[in-house]
């Protein structure tokens, strides 16, 4: 009998457009995730799905997926409900891998909490993309430095994270990197003054230069009126689209900061604002 560390769970959805709406029409879950329907906070037809893990966190051993796939003209937005908690392990880190195909003309949007790693934890992430043409993606990955309250900061074991975004013209938008605070103080470099690290990715084969050029002017005059609190900037990857890097002095300064650039892609890209996701 072999002995088996954590836990696998996998959680799977399937949406098509029906008429105004993304539907659900597919989905599977084993713990710990948790299925809920999507919902419809407004009337654009966008479906919002909540990821759950009802258990509280993710612990050493632990192997999570969660995959979806959007059909032609689909539009979902998947967010969480809380902060993804990865708890302490002396020695087997926690797997999370994401895997989301977004159909022709489809639109999602991956929004999930915060990651916040314990001291002594272990973490190793990969979310990857496959864009059809004419496919919209908006994602944002954050990380905190610790449990800051308790004054934890940059004392996990390691962090390791990998995204990776394609589309359908064969250009990809990549990053990689790998945080071991212990180990190897220099791998946090001038972040560790900082408590939050956060990336953003608009990417759109079909959005006009015209947008994407006001996007970066609006993006870049967001991060400046929080200048002290936030420190990012914007930049043009190979595939079409912006590329945002941003550290933050608090969860409020990251989570503001955030939600303006989310409010301002909407609004330059659909014309739709951003919907009441509201958290519990």
């Amino acid at each position: 009998m072999i002995d088996t560390v954590g836990r696998r769970g996998a959680l799977s959805y399937e949406f098509e457009r029906a008429g105004p709406r993304t539907v659900l029409t597919g989905s599977s879950c084993t713990s710990p995730w948790h299925h809920f329907p999507p919902s419809y906070l407004d009337d654009s037809g966008c479906a919002n799905t909540w990821l759950v893990n009802p258990s509280g966190g993710l612990v050493g051993g632990d192997h999570v997926s969660v995959e979806a796939q959007l059909h032609a003209g689909a539009h979902v937005l998947m967010t969480s409900p809380s902060a993804n908690r990865v708890y302490r392990s002396l020695s087997e880190p926690v797997l999370q891998e994401i895997r989301l195909s977004v159909g022709p003309d489809a639109r999602l949007e991956w929004l999930p909490e915060v990651t916040i790693p314990f001291a002594g934890s272990r973490f190793r992430q990969s979310i990857h993309v496959d864009l059809a043409p004419g496919a919209t993606m908006i994602l944002w990955d954050a990380m905190a430095s610790g449990r800051v309250a308790k004054q934890e900061r940059w004392a996990f074991a390691s962090v390791e994270n990998e995204i990776c975004i394609r589309t359908s013209q064969g250009k990809s938008v990549v990053e990689r990197y790998r945080l071991a605070p212990g180990r190897l103080p220099e791998s946090v470099g001038l972040v560790g003054s900082w408590d939050y690290l956060a990336s953003v990715f608009v990417i759109g084969d079909e959005v006009g230069a015209d947008i994407w050029k006001r996007l970066d002017i609006l993006i870049a005059a967001i991060l400046e009126q929080r200048l002290g609190l936030v420190l990012g900037a914007v930049s043009t990857p190979a595939a079409p689209g912006l590329v945002v890097k941003l550290v933050a002095r608090s969860a409020p300064d990251l989570t503001v900061t955030l939600e303006a650039i989310w409010a301002a892609v909407r609004k330059e890209l659909w014309d739709i604002p951003v919907p009441n996701l509201r958290r519990y």
